[in-house]
């Protein structure tokens, strides 16, 4: 499974970890024609390094370590405690997509010393309806970069360089690039140290950058005009905001850009994911929506909430720490709230092993996923459903060219 397989075979979730752990310049992310980001091979691979590779990818190896006192549940993975809350600091509560408290962590994280800087994604300066990797060092550059960014991503595709910066940093990411860095961390456990906290959120899925391009032609702005572009934030949900040069502002609402154009572009590897829920994180945080009256998830414009879940024992430290620091508040979430919440979420963990195996009996290069109960989830989502999953995904992944 050398890294040209994986893209071929669809697997490659384009988190960059494969460019990041190699010698700089071996390996290129670049953006596919189908509007994915790829690495992409520029000097000759060693033998050494296709292991680690293989070793380390998300996209061909998900694995929980066999021994683990943290409680594990079928559906929504390792869980010491479960919490509902927003942070504290009123601007990052309505500028990022879902209450904040991811953000107000990494406020602790910061002002705490517990870390000496932040390395995640935000809109690029350069080109606003993509994505560029930073290092955020205050509060301020924390908001700055606060809100989902439904485009590409590759926030592992620089991690030497940041280890090879002084101090300790914290890494938010996809559930797939935290289960990478998890892969690299446990390679390399000299560097646990230098990287305190994982930090993760649920996801349902990458839309290639030709969604964001659709959606930009549905607001009527073209990718030239754009000065600024948010997908959601500023309230909750928050609506997908394109600010034009001239000042013009155009919003979509979060229910019809996610939920009608957006989710129509996902790569292939993200409809086999059984892991949406960040189970390799130290923290995990999600939208805590609220029910309408059929008890369906409520998009209509509030005071934001996030789910919050802590899935180690650091991770519920920090977390207490940051409760304790006032950056956060929270309450008690009964688990049995969540699929009310994440119906998505709950459904794609049962279903994953039928669509592997519809991958297995195509033949097809498929994920080695172990330790995630999914023989457990897949008997609570019933035959009915993984058979008609099985049988969608075998005629999905016959016209896979990715």
């Amino acid at each position: 499974m050398n890294v040209e397989k994986i893209v071929r075979s669809g697997l490659c979730s384009g988190c960059g970890l494969c460019a990041g752990i190699l010698d700089d310049g071996k390996i290129k992310m670049e953006m596919s024609p189908d509007g994915f980001l790829r690495p992409v091979e520029t000097a000759d691979i060693t033998r050494v390094e296709q292991d680690a590779i293989e070793a380390t990818c998300p996209g061909i190896t998900l694995a929980h370590e066999t021994a683990s006192d943290v409680p594990y549940n079928p559906d929504w993975g390792p869980i010491i405690t479960s919490r509902a809350g927003f942070s504290n600091d009123p601007e990052i509560r309505r500028l990022a997509s879902s209450g904040g408290a991811l953000s107000g962590i990494l406020h602790y994280l910061l002002e705490s010393g517990s870390v000496d800087f932040v390395v995640h994604v935000g809109m690029s300066k350069s080109t606003p309806f993509r994505n560029e990797l930073f290092e955020s060092r205050t509060r301020e550059e924390i908001i700055e970069r606060a809100g989902s960014r439904y485009s590409p991503a590759a926030p592992l595709m620089k991690i030497r360089q940041a280890l090879q910066s002084p101090g300790r940093f914290a890494v938010v990411g996809k559930p797939c690039d935290i289960a990478g860095l998890r892969n690299y961390l446990r390679q390399n456990p000299t560097l646990n140290d230098r990287i305190p906290a994982l930090v993760s959120f649920f996801c349902a899925g990458v839309p290639s950058e030709a969604g964001t391009l659709d959606l930009l032609r549905e607001l009527g702005v073209t990718s030239g005009d754009l000065a600024s572009f948010k997908y959601r934030g500023d309230g909750w949900p928050g609506f997908a905001t394109a600010t034009s040069h001239d000042g013009t502002v155009r919003r979509m609402d979060y229910d019809t850009s996610w939920g009608t154009i957006l989710n129509r572009h996902l790569q292939f590897r993200c409809k086999i994911c059984p892991d949406g829920t960040g189970e390799f994180a130290d923290i995990v945080c999600a939208d805590g929506w609220h029910m309408d009256k059929e008890g369906n998830p409520d998009f209509s414009e509030r005071e934001g909430r996030s789910v919050i879940l802590t899935r180690t024992k650091n991770g519920e430290n920090i977390v207490q720490a940051a409760m304790s620091g006032d950056y956060i508040r929270t309450e008690p979430l009964d688990l049995n709230l969540l699929p009310a919440m994440q119906p998505f979420q709950k459904r794609r963990k049962q279903l994953a092993l039928s669509r592997l195996a519809a991958l297995v009996v195509l033949l097809r290069p498929t994920p080695r996923f172990r330790g995630l109960r999914l023989w457990r989830a897949a008997l609570k989502g019933g035959v009915t459903a993984n058979l008609r999953s099985f049988l969608g995904t075998f005629v999905r992944i016959t016209g896979i060219r990715r």
